[in-house]
């Protein structure tokens, strides 16, 4: 099942600067193929549920490997049967209206 989401990770126990936990995230969505698009509040992705899930997944240990000991993750995603839509898609929907 394709699947659009949204996850926004949250290193806890590592002070207030968080953007190189973060940044060590991008990669590991990059190389699983999900089409990362980062924003101020976290990275939209697009792909099949398990690749997603599993690089979600590898994000948080990542995470934990860099020292963090705590992680809180919240996560958005939406599917469509009835066509196939990319993060893409909706973004030029939205515009369009304009």
């Amino acid at each position: 099942m394709k699947i659009t989401a949204e996850i926004c990770v949250i290193p806890m126990g590592v002070g207030v600067s968080v953007s190189g936990f973060i940044a060590a995230c991008q990669p590991i969505l990059e190389e699983a193929g999900l089409n990362p698009i980062v924003h101020a509040y976290g990275t939209n992705v697009e792909g099949e549920w398990d690749d997603v899930f599993a690089a979600f997944k590898q994000c948080h240990q990542t995470i934990h490997d860099l020292g963090a000991p705590r992680v809180f993750t919240t996560i958005k995603l939406g599917s469509r049967s009835d066509r196939d839509q990319t993060n893409q898609d909706k973004l030029d929907s939205v515009r369009a209206q304009r």
